[in-house]
């Protein structure tokens, strides 16, 4: 054989070689998928219009793939878990904030009755609800949308991530579900008829 064509031969294989190493280096990189139990109602259809517009990333945190519907993770490990189609929360005198025209219940994680399930394994999803107050170990919160059916939770490492930029990012997602309620603080109470 010409010393072209070996050389041509080497060079292939070594093309070959690269090619199979990179994709083998980039399919060993890929994360486990999330481990999230479906919210009761995942399967309402007002889910899946919020769940297309969520983003690939929130700040640095990328979206990663989960075990249910109407679920998203953001994070390796996991710093926001998020569930369509949880019960909706009635009245409550629980703290509750507006971003972006999105309210957002926050719950006390020792007696919050609805809670994500994620197990904090190899999944790497590593938020879950427990703690005292409304923040739980590596500052976590389970927040709530009021005022939309199905309601949408999420459990934030704050630790790992801004609960600010979290909020403000999906708010047009999470908005694909109407908002029926809102939620109203003590200046609005005092202003009631008394009676």
């Amino acid at each position: 054989m010409p010393r072209s064509r070996r050389r041509a031969a080497v060079l292939v294989r070594a093309a070959a070689l690269t090619s199979t190493l990179v994709l083998g280096a980039s399919l060993s990189a890929c994360s486990a998928a999330v481990s999230v139990d479906p919210a009761p109602d995942a399967a309402d259809p007002a889910c899946a219009p919020e769940m297309i517009a969520m983003p690939d990333t929130l700040g640095d945190a990328g979206l990663r793939t989960t075990t249910s519907q109407a679920t998203a993770a953001w994070g390796d490990p996991s710093a926001v878990i998020l569930r369509c189609g949880v019960p909706t929360p009635g009245p409550t005198t629980d703290r509750c904030v507006t971003v972006n025209g999105v309210d957002w219940v926050i719950k006390d994680l020792t007696t919050a009755s609805a809670s994500p399930s994620a197990s904090p394994s190899s999944s790497g999803a590593s938020p879950a609800p427990s703690g005292d107050a409304t923040e739980g170990p590596n500052d976590t919160y389970l927040l709530t949308t009021f005022g939309r059916t199905p309601a949408t939770e999420l459990v934030i490492d704050t630790s790992k991530i801004s609960s600010a930029t979290v909020l403000a990012t999906i708010a047009s997602a999470v908005a694909k579900v109407p908002q029926t309620k809102k939620c109203i603080g003590e200046s609005e109470v005092a202003q009631l008829p008394q009676g």
